[in-house]
């Protein structure tokens, strides 16, 4: 298994989301970041004064999948996420030695793949406590 972190532009999340969720892959995590990368931030211009902020807001999306996965979920990042402009993002891959289930303790070798598209219910599944 393999651990797919994308850092995104905080507008494109949703795109993201839903380019993942229609190749299969339901299961994910997003947490908003702050960071920076190659443009060391941006320089804004408020009421006649520069201001440099050097910290951007981001999106940071992991998604666990096999090894085999790992192109077609790095493609629906790239797809929902590209705007052609500086910032778009990167993608980060690695390898996942040992997952546990929190609920019974189990070890998970490898995750059950994502039913493919076509076969994933239309409607949302309910929530069983």
């Amino acid at each position: 298994m393999q651990l797919v972190t994308a850092i995104i532009r905080p507008e494109r999340t949703d795109f993201v989301k839903k380019a993942l969720e229609d190749r299969g892959f339901a299961g994910m995590t997003i947490t908003e970041v702050r960071g920076r990368g190659d443009q060391k931030g941006i320089t804004l211009q408020f009421r006649g004064k520069t201001m440099s902020v050097d910290m951007l807001p981001k999106c940071r999306i992991e998604v666990a999948v096999n090894d085999p996965q790992v192109d077609a979920a790095i493609e629906a990042i790239c797809t929902g996420a590209r705007t052609g402009k500086v910032g778009d993002g990167r993608i980060f891959v690695t390898p996942i030695t040992r997952t546990v289930r929190v609920r019974t303790g189990e070890e998970l070798s490898d995750a059950p793949a994502p039913p493919a598209a076509e076969e994933n219910p239309s409607s949302t599944p309910t929530l069983t406590i």
